[in-house]
């Protein structure tokens, strides 16, 4: 069984809730793609966690995590949060990270920075993180793989090749100091040391796991709309977000067998880009932020504030549709309580027409929404249990957007612990 678990939105949706979940019914966990850019929050018995580069399966000692080869490994990040797991009493994870992966060097984070700091206005709302150079220098074929930290030679050749590209951009475009072989020399070898004893032919491990029937979980990172091809390019991240890149990411060349796209109740996102049903009145948009979630709308990664808006129909049914999904399931219901009438974005208005699928970037930059207005329940359901409990307001609410997105609703989150997550049986 292969099972995956991504985002139908910009992220952000509550996957790692989800993950954590579905983790203790699987074998293995597997990170796909991205890196430290952006995270999963986990609550459990050892309290909150806000994941960004290990896989959510670490809080489970029956389960192998993998980093596949189509992560953005960031070594220090990695061993950061390994260590803060042991600080807080978690047990050692079993972990391996794929040979054939790559890493993430400190001059793609300078390269991020600098660039995000030159475009100024214009910026792409990046997280810094080193994201977009690592993965340009992969598909320039000027990255590391993990197997090449173990043959100096080879890296020595290597750098040979890179360090001039590298300094010229440092010194004539950003007017940088340029960097020293023998720094980034030492960047390596120390990223070996640091990542050997977890380093794995995982392309043969799946091929094991999948002969031996194992129950495989794929975690998808960010969401549909953030995916280069499909997303809203350019404020888009830099690898696919789409669950069908998941196999490849993973060293897992296999159908997979259900895919869980993740929406909350509402619209979030954090970063630049059109976002169509966003509450520009602050005063509004604050009150939802600071009842989202356990700690608010704040980015797991960068804290900073999420945007907020409505339920948006189109969007959401765009992104289970490149998602391929199967099954949705429906986060922070229980955020929306406090609300009389909750409004949905059922259509767009675009150079005059009422549009309903998603468009593409330089028309949804000037697309406005369309709403209808539902009675809202007005009370507190987080301390319910069962779906069938909840008010008949909020249970129209989940019909009604089950009948937008076209995909059945199988589980509704009501807060942000294990124990709320309702199944519900699609009608």
């Amino acid at each position: 069984m292969i099972k995956a678990v991504v985002g139908a939105n910009w992220g952000d949706e509550g996957k790692g809730k989800l993950t954590d979940v579905f983790a203790k019914e699987s074998d293995i966990v597997v990170r796909y793609q991205g890196g430290n850019n952006a995270g999963h929050t986990i609550i459990n018995s050892y309290g909150k966690f806000a994941l960004h580069m290990l896989p959510s399966g670490v809080f489970y000692q029956h389960i192998t995590n993998v980093i596949g080869n189509g992560v953005a490994l960031n070594v220090d990040a990695f061993v950061k949060e390994l260590a803060a797991l042991k600080e807080r009493g978690v047990p050692q994870p079993t972990i391996i990270v794929s040979d054939r992966v790559q890493i993430v060097m400190s001059y793609h984070i300078l390269f991020d920075k600098l660039e995000e700091e030159r475009l100024g206005k214009g910026a792409f709302g990046s997280t810094r993180s080193g994201i977009a150079p690592f993965y340009a220098d992969k598909f320039a074929k000027i990255g590391f793989q993990v197997s090449e930290l173990f043959d100096e030679e080879w890296l020595s050749a290597k750098l040979d090749r890179i360090l001039p590209a590298k300094n010229t951009l440092l010194v004539h475009l950003y007017g940088q100091a340029p960097m020293t072989k023998d720094d980034l020399m030492a960047e390596l070898k120390r990223y070996k040391e640091a990542i050997a004893p977890y380093v794995h032919d995982t392309f043969k491990f799946f091929q094991q796991a999948v002969d031996d029937q194992k129950v495989i979980l794929l975690e998808g990172q960010l969401g549909a709309l953030r995916d280069p091809d499909f997303g809203i390019y350019p404020y888009s991240t830099s690898s696919s977000t789409l669950s069908f890149y998941g196999p490849i990411g993973a060293s897992l060349p296999r159908p997979i067998d259900e895919i869980w796209a993740v929406t909350k109740a509402y619209s979030s996102c954090v970063g630049a880009g059109p976002f169509v049903t966003e509450i520009h009145d602050e005063v509004e948009a604050q009150e939802l932020r600071k009842r989202g979630g356990d700690a608010g709308e704040y980015g797991a990664t960068t804290g900073r504030p999420r945007r907020m808006g409505y339920f948006d129909a189109v969007a959401t049914r765009y992104g289970c549709q490149v998602q391929g999904a199967t099954h949705v399931a429906l986060t922070n219901l229980d955020v929306l309580g406090y609300l009389p009438e909750i409004k949905i974005c059922v259509a767009y208005e675009t150079d005059g027409k009422r549009r309903e699928h998603f468009p593409n970037i330089t028309r949804l930059d000037h697309s406005t929404p369309i709403f209808e207005t539902m009675k809202g329940w007005n009370c507190d359901i987080s301390h319910i249990r069962h779906y069938d409990d909840l008010p008949v307001e909020a249970k129209a609410y989940v019909d009604r957007l089950e009948a937008l997105i076209g995909v059945p609703i199988a589980l509704v989150s009501n807060g942000p612990n294990r124990e709320q997550i309702m199944a519900r049986q699609s009608k």
